[in-house]
């Protein structure tokens, strides 16, 4: 009988949001998932943890196997439901824990993120392990560089991990992997799920997350184009919407935060969250929304919310107007209001909409008779600046 693992872990995020339990890759700590954290921590009380010999947590010596991984991470989590994901060997232990180690219900969502229910022939797992005895961890990342990311992409943060993990504990995960067949077990699995996979993956190609995707119950499969291994750190923000598309709709009621409006229900608005969401980063860019989710607080909680409802799904994705219209009535609305620093973020989501330049500068002529030639000047003036940016 294998001794029961310890595993560092640490919680970020509302003392009161539902629980989520990311797992890491082999080789790196739970800050892989640092990408992701920023949004996912504006609803979800994320729980990462260690495995053996990574990050915080102590060595161990070899024996154990996934299933003894899973019941170390169950033994870290209080009696509530959860969601749990995991990349690459943290995909391998979030099935397990969702399809063999819980009871039906208590698992509200999975994200299986560049991970297979079997991770090939155990024979180059086993050498792997011989050689890192030998070797040591850090020998391994000329070869694992390009197997995480695809060429031309720095990850030399996530590779610097590779020189504090202890060697035996990684070669007892090299075995684990070796041993591990969950194919068999997918059926079992009853949550929500999606598999996300690197279009250029040579560790867990898209044959493997098919794999998942056939054997799991209404699954459903991202697959990130010009990503390896790690694609949640190389596609950080594809990634980070994805999941959020996928687990943001299973947040539970929240007295506070989902009081249903008129003909409204709980999950309807969870659904509106998500298509609101979609569109907000479609119409703004990535880069301004997840900013704004990361400066998201437990006071501005409730109003990111609303926004992300009403405007960007109940107004911007009505079918009576197109994207290229309501950017020119939104632009007119902040010339109106003398809103500048909302114009500017604007002109740059009227070129996203397909709005060109000239068009741009016929809008604010037009405002000029309508809001006023003193609004305008200002509004020109943030315009050329915005469109110089390129």
């Amino acid at each position: 009988m294998t001794a029961p693992l310890t595993l560092h872990h640490r919680v970020d995020g509302p003392a009161d949001g539902p629980l989520l339990v990311l797992g890491p890759s082999l080789g790196t700590t739970m800050d892989v998932w640092r990408p992701q954290l920023p949004a996912l921590t504006a609803s979800w009380r994320v729980l990462r943890y260690d495995l053996p010999g990574h990050g915080g947590s102590p060595a161990a010596p070899a024996g154990f196997t996934i299933a003894t991984l899973a019941r170390a991470v169950l033994g870290l989590l209080p009696d509530e439901p959860f969601a749990v994901g995991g990349v690459s060997l943290g995909g391998a232990v979030a099935t397990a824990v969702a399809g063999t180690l819980t009871e039906p219900g208590r698992v509200s969502g999975l994200v299986l993120c560049c991970t297979a229910a079997r991770f090939g022939e155990p024979g180059p797992w086993r050498d792997r392990a011989a050689a890192v005895r030998a070797g040591g961890v850090a020998s391994l990342a000329p070869v694992l560089g390009p197997r995480w990311f695809t060429p031309g992409y720095d990850g030399g943060w996530i590779l610097d991990m590779l020189a504090e993990v202890d060697a035996e504990s990684y070669a007892a995960c090299c075995e684990a992997l070796a041993g591990c067949d969950l194919t068999g077990r997918l059926s079992a699995v009853t949550a929500p799920t999606l598999v996300v996979a690197g279009a250029d993956d040579p560790a867990t190609p898209l044959d493997q997350a098919l794999v998942l995707l056939r054997g799991i119950p209404d699954a459903r499969l991202t697959v990130i184009p010009n990503a390896a291994h790690l694609a949640n750190v190389q596609r950080a923000n594809a990634v980070t919407r994805s999941i959020t598309d996928h687990l943001n709709p299973l947040l539970p009621a929240h007295p506070d935060r989902e009081r249903p409006g008129p003909g409204r229900s709980g999950g309807g608005r969870q659904e509106s969250w998500a298509a609101g969401m979609r569109t907000r980063r479609e119409v703004l860019g990535d880069a301004h929304v997840d900013r704004a989710t990361a400066a998201t607080t437990g006071f501005t909680h409730d109003y990111q919310h609303l926004i992300t409802r009403y405007a960007w799904d109940e107004i911007w994705n009505r079918p009576g107007l197109d994207r290229r219209t309501r950017s020119c009535v939104t632009l007119t609305a902040l010339v109106a209001g003398g809103h500048l620093d909302e114009l500017a973020l604007h002109v740059r989501a009227a070129l996203r909409n397909g709005l060109t330049s000239d068009e741009i500068g016929e809008v604010l002529l037009q405002a000029a008779i309508y809001c006023g030639v003193p609004a305008a000047n200002a509004a020109f003036a943030v315009a050329q600046r915005v469109l110089a940016e390129g």
